[in-house]
Order: structure tokens, then C-alpha cells, then sequence
């Protein structure tokens, strides 16, 4: 792949046009949800001093925290979510642009600096952000180290986001992408922050990694 293509943004005005679509879709179909949201971070408080923090989900429960994120935090916090540079990227940041979320682009595979610098100075410039850390292109359930570089350099307070759903659709994708069925329950869980401490060590890094995993795995109905 050439320089240029690793730095390419991708997107066009059909990919632009499917994304909002699709996100318009997925607002219409959680309005019908019996969407229970728990908050234990306190991010949903205003008073509660909860500095810019990281949430991490695996990819494939992503179609309903974008509500339920709106549903405690719109009116007092801002959030950015990574999405690949890819035009499926674009459609899934035209797709959050619904729910009033930004996007920073870039992935693993292609603008991999540019996303971390851009993560970062989301964070310093008092935003949240949004990772699916198995994401793009998985191994499931898999967290990549990426999210605690971020985490260990910056500071920020990492918050587990934990999807339940009673009745869901599974896809035939990578990550078998989970869609709630309409009028079902679905329970989105913002877990207690962990920080973790600068500068870690190989050991201390790949620990902090595993356990992690381990936290978020164990919160998912069908790992």
C-alpha cells in the first residue's frame, strides 16, 4: 500500500448518504426499545467531576450506546468516536453525526498516528471518546494495545461499556454485529472508570491489557 493510500480519508457522497441513513435507522428502531441505561462511572451527573474520559465496547455492540450515551450525557459532555478511514468508516461517522457525536478517522492499518494524535487532543480539549478496541477487523473480543497506549499517555479514565440484549438479531460479519430486535430490552452498563498508572512497564502494560479484556468479556451475554 503507498504512502498516500495509508493516509487517505475515504468517503463520498454515497457513503455519506447510506451513513445518515443508517444512522436514522438505528434511532427509529432503539425508539421502540425498552433501553435501560446504568450508569456507575457518574459521567450521566453534571456534578460529578468525571474528567474526559475513554469508553470502550466491543465492535459489535455499538448500535445502541450512541442512545444511550445521548440519554445520560448530551446536554453536559461531548463525545468522539474512532472510525476507520475506510468509506465504511464514513458511513459509521455519518451514522453518529445522528446521534450528535463526532468522529476522528483512522485505524490500526491506516492513519494509525494521526488517530492517536487526533484521540488525544479530543481528550485534552475536554471531550470523550469512543473505541472499539477488537476493532476493525477483530480478533473478537479482543482488546489491541492501542487503547492503553492512549489511556497510560494521556491519563484519561477508562470506562467498560457493557451491552445486554433479551432478543437480538446476529449477523454473519467478523464480529457477529448484534441488532436488537424492536420492542426488546436492551441494557447498556457504564462501568466504574479505571486509571491507569504512567508509564508502565512491558509486564505491567500487558497485565493492565488482560485484565481489561477479562472485565469487558465478562460483561458480554454471549462471550
Amino acid at each position: 500500500m503507498s504512502t498516500r493510500k495509508r493516509h487517505e480519508i475515504r468517503g463520498n457522497r454515497q457513503s455519506a448518504l447510506l451513513g445518515t441513513l443508517a444512522g436514522w435507522s438505528m434511532k427509529l428502531l432503539v425508539a421502540t426499545l425498552r433501553l435501560e441505561v446504568r450508569d456507575l462511572s457518574g459521567i450521566g451527573s453534571p456534578e460529578t467531576a468525571v474528567p474526559p474520559a475513554i469508553y470502550i465496547l466491543w465492535h459489535n455492540r455499538f448500535f445502541t450506546v450512541p442512545a444511550a450515551w445521548n440519554k445520560i450525557c448530551r446536554r453536559h459532555r461531548q463525545c468522539v468516536a474512532l472510525t476507520s478511514a475506510s468509506r465504511d468508516g464514513d458511513m459509521v461517522a455519518r451514522a453518529m453525526a445522528v446521534f450528535g457525536l463526532g468522529a476522528v478517522r483512522g485505524s490500526s492499518s491506516r492513519r494509525a498516528v494521526a488517530a492517536l494524535v487526533g484521540l488525544k487532543r479530543a481528550l485534552q480539549d475536554g471531550r470523550d471518546v469512543c473505541l472499539t478496541p477488537d476493532g476493525p477487523r477483530g480478533p473478537r473480543y479482543q482488546i489491541q494495545p492501542g487503547v492503553i497506549n492512549l489511556a497510560e499517555s494521556t491519563g484519561a479514565p477508562i470506562i467498560p461499556v457493557h451491552v445486554r440484549f433479551a432478543s437480538a438479531w446476529r449477523l454473519q460479519t467478523w464480529d457477529r454485529f448484534v441488532i436488537p430486535k424492536p420492542f426488546s430490552r436492551v441494557c447498556v452498563t457504564f462501568a466504574e472508570a479505571i486509571t491507569l498508572p504512567r508509564r508502565m512497564d512491558a509486564t505491567a502494560f500487558e497485565n493492565a491489557r488482560l485484565s481489561i479484556e477479562s472485565l469487558l468479556v465478562n460483561g458480554t451475554d454471549d462471550a
